[in-house]
């Protein structure tokens, strides 16, 4: 996201034609590709320290795409998240890594379409009721205009990558409904108003998906009270020296939240 300021069996016929060459070597036999596509929930924002090389993109290595691959070392990755990506900048920027060789494609993206780091920077500075009314245009947005956004992209997904299995990875509920957030402290009527968002995403991204005839991973049971600002958060609170990071996942929501159940649904 910006800064603070079934269609698994479909895509299992399409791996069943990965096999290398004859004579190639064993490595190469089972090596598949796998493009990592998204924003700063993707690129694993939230996990510093990141990837010099990634520049502003801000690359994790603790990111979910890096996690996955590096436990399953059959995956070659390509990793083109960035921070603060949105549809448009996955389309113009992202979707060139992609081919007909590539074998998985995941993405999380929409955030920053939905205008998050605004919404959030709202919620933490202005009234309960303006942080509603910005919650509640955005929610609107994420399940009307944003299904039709989302769909288009993964269409040009699949055009780019017709053999890939393409996961797309949604967003959790970002703040405990308890607990000191930090810096700049949330009511529970904010509390509500943003995980409300969080549901509006998830639920637009589910229909987009199934429009699309891709596989949506809902994160929101996964990071159920490990939410921010509880005991045991799997997301960061509000720290004023840090606010790219706010209300992003740390290196355990990452590692245990998004890594483990991209590793629970497949393999």
């Amino acid at each position: 996201m910006r800064r603070l300021t079934s269609v698994v069996a479909a895509a299992l016929l399409a791996f069943a034609g990965l096999g290398a060459a004859s004579g190639a070597p064993a490595q190469a036999a089972t090596e598949a590709e796998y493009v990592a596509l998204g924003d700063s929930y993707a690129s694993g924002v939230g996990a510093a320290p990141y990837d010099a090389s990634s520049g502003d993109c801000l690359r994790s290595p603790t990111s979910y795409p890096r996690l996955y691959a590096a436990a399953h070392p059959k995956y070659a990755l390509k990793d083109v998240t960035c921070s603060g990506a949105t549809i448009a900048d996955v389309r113009n920027d992202q979707l060139s890594a992609l081919s007909e060789k590539t074998s998985l494609v995941t993405l999380t993206v929409g955030g920053n379409d939905a205008q998050f780091a605004s919404v959030v920077q709202a919620c933490l500075t202005q009234s309960d009721s303006y942080c509603a009314t910005a919650t509640n245009w955005m929610s609107h947005y994420a399940r009307n205009q944003l299904v039709t956004e989302l769909g288009g992209l993964y269409k040009d997904i699949k055009a780019r990558a017709p053999h890939a299995l393409v996961l797309v990875l949604g967003y959790p509920r970002t703040i405990s409904p308890t607990g000191s957030c930090g810096a700049i402290d949330l009511s529970a009527a904010k509390r509500t108003s943003m995980n409300g968002m969080a549901d509006a995403l998830a639920e637009g991204t589910l229909a987009a998906s199934i429009s699309s005839s891709v596989y949506f991973i809902d994160m929101r049971n996964q990071f159920n009270g490990h939410e921010a600002c509880g005991s045991d958060p799997w997301i960061n609170g509000v720290d004023l020296s840090r606010l790219t990071e706010v209300f992003h996942p740390n290196a355990a929501g990452y590692q245990k939240g998004y890594a483990a159940k991209l590793s629970a649904t497949w393999g």
